[in-house]
């Protein structure tokens, strides 16, 4: 049973199909997940929550801080910290139904109240089954909400067409119970398609010190490699993640290896290539770095003063891993601007790849420091353009194209 022992957070906002959700919790209950509820005020006033605890055997959380507040009990002095916890425990977080002011709020990172602080604290996939009146779902303010979770990587159970609580018919009306079941055993049922398999991604900048207080380095957050680490974990595969300094973190159960510099990188990446199936390289490594580093900070002398910087190549790490591939994908990522597909099929073929991803940062939606990206995927053979992305989704369809070709 793929939801047997599956850690479930189903968030309820205020919308009338706030009762459907009892079935909804009937159904991940009997299939043996573990549920949790979360409530805002207003889907309190719709459904009960004790109906709610009974059926998940678990307690609804409805605010932020308990009614009344024991200063002798560590519990309730804590309890404002309960959204992490349940956004840390969970598997997969859906909420639903959706109102149309709860994903514009979440859309907007908006955090007042108990349901949405855990929305900006979980770490697992997040789904949204939305439910609104069909004047209120088709306004462009609402489409745009629902493409920007999108873009971040939240997956939208589509409404359908139907019989709204207005009276009116069109879309805006939830999907029911039986088919976000589906959809969360789907979740589950394709994150097995990796388990057994060990996967390392490399991530991140690196940065090249010039003195006790400067360096050079390049744009990149790491997005990409963090999403592809996170994509390949859902899934059931072991991760290794070496990063360059970002200010992203990682699932709880990836190990990630914290690196600076372009020769730290090399040296994890060469101690953690043995008994891999797949490597990919989405770091953007510093090519160059100072060929003397000062040992305090470089003063200006005077106002005419100027300065000539030595560099030298830093260690071609992508074309290491290439010449020592033994019983691994590799995947290497190139950015280019111009020339791209020639570019990267050269690349392909110097690193001794199996896949490049190329990229344009000019692209609208590409490149550093977005949510989303827009790749082509090259091998030997093929090539194939995505359309724009979340990097998550990229991230997945890069994983989809290595167990395909690995088979």
């Amino acid at each position: 049973m793929p939801l047997k022992g599956k850690k479930i957070l189903l968030g309820i906002t205020g919308g009338i199909a706030a009762y459907k959700m009892c079935n909804f919790v009937r159904l991940l209950v009997k299939a043996g997940a573990e549920v949790k509820v979360i409530m805002t005020p207003s889907a309190a006033r719709l459904v009960s929550p004790l109906t709610l605890s009974v059926l998940s055997n678990n307690e609804v959380v409805i605010n932020m801080f308990p009614e009344s507040v024991n200063t002798e009990n560590i519990e309730t002095i804590n309890a404002g910290t309960w959204h992490i916890k349940y956004g840390l425990w969970a598997d997969v977080f859906i909420i639903a139904p959706a109102t149309a002011n709860s994903i514009a709020k979440i859309a907007c990172g908006i955090s007042d109240n108990f349901l949405l602080s855990t929305v900006l604290a979980c770490r697992c996939p997040v789904y949204f089954a939305p439910t609104m009146d069909v004047d209120m779902y088709n306004k462009p303010v609402t489409q745009e909400n629902i493409k920007k979770l999108q873009n971040r990587g939240y997956k939208i159970i589509e409404p359908v067409y139907g019989e709204l609580a207005s009276g009116l018919f069109g879309m805006g009306k939830m999907a029911e119970p039986e088919i976000m079941f589906e959809e969360i055993k789907k979740f589950f049922l394709k994150k097995k398609d990796l388990e057994g398999k060990k996967i390392l991604i490399t991530a991140g900048p690196t940065v090249e010190p010039l003195d006790s207080v400067r360096y050079i380095s390049n744009y990149s957050s790491g997005k990409m490699g963090f999403e592809i680490a996170r994509a390949a974990f859902e899934r059931g595969a072991e991760v290794t993640l070496i990063s360059g300094p970002t200010k992203l973190t990682s699932n709880t159960g990836i190990k990630k290896i914290d690196v600076k510099t372009s020769e730290e990188m090399f040296n994890a990446v060469k101690s953690n290539l043995k008994n891999k199936n797949a490597v990919i390289m989405s770091a953007a490594v510093s090519d160059f770095r100072p060929v003397k580093v000062f040992d305090k900070k470089i003063k200006k002398e005077d106002k005419d003063f100027s300065l000539n910087i030595a560099f030298e190549r830093t260690t071609d790490i992508l074309n290491y891993a290439g010449k020592n591939k033994k019983n691994f994908f590799l995947i290497g990522f190139a950015l280019e601007t111009d020339n791209g597909i020639e570019n990267a099929k050269k690349k392909l073929k110097e690193k001794n790849l199996d896949l490049i991803v190329l990229n344009n940062p000019k692209d609208d939606g590409a490149g550093f420091n977005t949510d989303t990206n827009i790749v082509t995927l090259i091998d030997k053979k093929n090539f194939l353009k995505l359309p724009k992305m979340s990097k998550y989704d990229v991230g997945n369809a890069i994983l989809d194209y290595y167990l395909k070709e690995s088979r």
